[in-house]
């Protein structure tokens, strides 16, 4: 297995997006549980201090990135997308989906208690979080982007401040669960 982590390295080095673990799997040849392993091990290889290259994990997908110790050298080579800072009403919605992600529209606006329509379309722009259809909830769900991450200096959203805590919590997973429960009834 080890003859395929320099093949997984150079596709994440050449794709400039994040690439799932089917993708993977697939350029591999390879279950994608065995992508999910190499990118561990290539994790466990990239993601020191004395490295310039990182590997970044999201949930559904993994890509290159510069070390986030690097970020003051490296500021001056890069802008970002946008100048301006994010709202907070954008810095909430984005810590509901970067703790409890996958989350959906419907469960970020009843945590919230505002529609989040707008809010969620400019994360999106961003690249902060990314939307796909999801067969359980049989609706889209949000996760937390690679970008956000890497904006983050983060390899994977266990990193954050209390993410146990507040990823498995009780109160806020019962909320949820009243909330799904309402709409099938309906």
């Amino acid at each position: 297995m080890k003859e395929l982590l320099p093949k997984l390295e150079a596709i994440l080095f050449l794709s400039s997006r994040p690439v799932s673990y089917s993708k993977l799997g697939k350029l591999l040849e390879v279950n994608p549980d065995i992508a999910r392993e190499l990118v561990s091990e290539l994790a466990t290889i990239r993601n020191v201090e004395n490295s310039g290259i990182h590997v970044v994990v999201s949930e559904a997908a993994v890509e290159l990135a510069s070390n986030p110790s690097c970020q003051d050298v490296l500021s001056g080579l890069t802008k970002s997308e946008f100048d301006s800072d994010l709202t907070r009403p954008q810095l909430e919605t984005l810590t509901i989906i970067a703790y409890r992600g996958p989350i959906t529209k419907p469960e970020i606006e009843h945590i919230r208690g505002v529609n989040c329509t707008i809010i969620l379309r400019n994360l999106l722009t961003r690249g902060f979080v990314v939307e796909r259809e999801d067969d359980e909830y049989l609706q889209n769900v949000y996760t937390a982007s690679t970008e956000m991450l890497r904006a983050l200096g983060l390899h994977g959203v266990e990193e954050l401040p209390d993410y146990s805590a507040y990823h498995g919590n009780t109160k806020i997973t019962e909320m949820l669960t009243s909330l799904a429960a309402g709409e099938s009834q309906e």
